[in-house]
């Protein structure tokens, strides 16, 4: 009986054996590798930028890519170095549900001399000396490198190294790195969104008043300064004039709101189209400009000429502020002279104005301009 017994048990135990490791093998089976793709600057079809005035852009950039079915992973180069990763956003504008975003890595171990060098620390590579390419194995790159030639240590600088390929971690620009599923296997336009530090914007003026200071040519310039870490090429650009609120943790000090009265835009004839968005003042550059990497770019904003002003002289006589510590009153107080214009279409101005530092001219005796003063104005409906 128990012969019997253990002869009926044996194959039963056998088959679920089979079954457990045909399950397992299964289950355990490694995960396809997903497709990669690589998308540049080269695929760009449209880029517009969002300049605001505390060190902040916002980036919205159009690529025509072309994706395998299925999972795919998708390096998306030639971003802003100061971008901020967790805002970034893509879409399908082809068929947003037909691409969804699985895991969103940012790259920016980027590739130089000193992280070559780190990346092949252990590792064999190969100097040239009196024209002979000689194996040396590096030992460290803290401080300086040590390196080991055959049997003797060294720490010298070896001369020129040459390395077998590229570390593939290691990258020549910030990239954007997505896991995506992707469902379009025609060619399709996408759109990433993202906010970049490094971009900001100022408003500059300059009035000739003169002879008889009653009016004045004015001329506005906008100043973008641009350290993003990338070149928009052909962008369409937008400016905001107001103090957004950002949080104070994470994006650097606090700006509260600034409520700005609407007020009718100037003609579109004019280089920057004004229109309220918001509770801000939206101005947009009637064509395409490029804003290049580490650059000042100096921008029309408007051109009025023969601007009627008033020269007003003023006194503040305020009694407890203006006395000496007998109670004298003090009798050499110096009088502010002010020049006053009105923003509106009948003194052919009307378009709200961002604030900035206002400069004055005039013209002296034999026609040279000197300056005569400058004032901040705030943002001026």
């Amino acid at each position: 009986m128990k012969t019997k017994f253990f002869l009926i048990i044996a194959p039963l135990a056998l088959a679920a054996a089979f079954l457990l490791t045909m399950t397992g093998g299964e289950a355990a089976a490694p995960q396809e590798k997903p497709y990669e793709r690589a998308s540049s600057a080269d695929d760009q079809e449209g880029v517009s930028v969002t300049v605001y005035n505390s060190n902040l852009g916002l980036v919205k950039e159009i690529r025509r890519l072309t994706l395998p079915e299925g999972v795919t992973e998708l390096k998306f180069s030639d971003v802003a170095g100061h971008i901020m990763p967790q805002t970034v956003h893509i879409v399908s504008l082809a068929d947003p549900a037909g691409l969804n975003v699985l895991e969103q890595n940012y790259e920016y171990d980027l590739l130089s001399p000193q992280k070559l060098l780190d990346k092949f620390v252990g590792k064999e590579i190969k100097v040239v000396r009196d024209g002979v390419e000689v194996p040396i194995t590096i030992l460290s790159t803290n401080g300086g490198i040590v390196y080991r030639m055959g049997d003797r240590i060294f720490t010298d600088h070896p001369g020129k190294l040459i390395f077998p390929g590229l570390p593939e971690n290691l990258l020549p620009n910030p990239t954007l790195v997505w896991r995506l599923e992707n469902q379009i296997t025609r060619p399709q336009k996408v759109e990433a969104t993202y906010l970049t530090g490094g971009m900001s914007w100022k408003s500059d003026y300059v009035a000739v008043l003169d002879k008889e200071d009653q009016k004045i040519d004015l001329t506005g310039w906008v100043t973008l300064d641009n350290r993003s870490g990338a070149t928009f090429k052909n962008a369409k650009l937008k400016l905001v004039a107001g103090d957004v609120h950002r949080v104070l943790d994470q994006y650097g000090p606090y700006e509260g709101l600034r409520k700005l009265e609407a007020a009718e835009a100037k003609p579109a004839s004019a280089p920057f189209k004004e229109e309220s968005f918001f509770e801000y003042h939206l101005y947009s550059l009637q064509r395409p400009t490029t804003l290049k990497d580490n650059q000042t770019k100096q921008v029309a904003l408007l051109t009025a000429n023969q601007v009627p002003v008033k020269k007003r002289f003023l006194y503040y006589g305020a009694q407890h502020f203006y006395r000496t510590q007998y109670g004298m009153p003090i009798t050499n107080q110096k009088i502010g002279v002010y020049v006053e214009l009105a923003n509106t279409k009948e003194n052919r101005l009307g378009m709200p104005l961002p604030k900035g530092t206002l400069r004055v001219y005039k013209a002296d005796s034999d026609g040279s301009l000197q300056f005569i003063g400058e004032d901040q104005i705030d943002h001026t409906p």
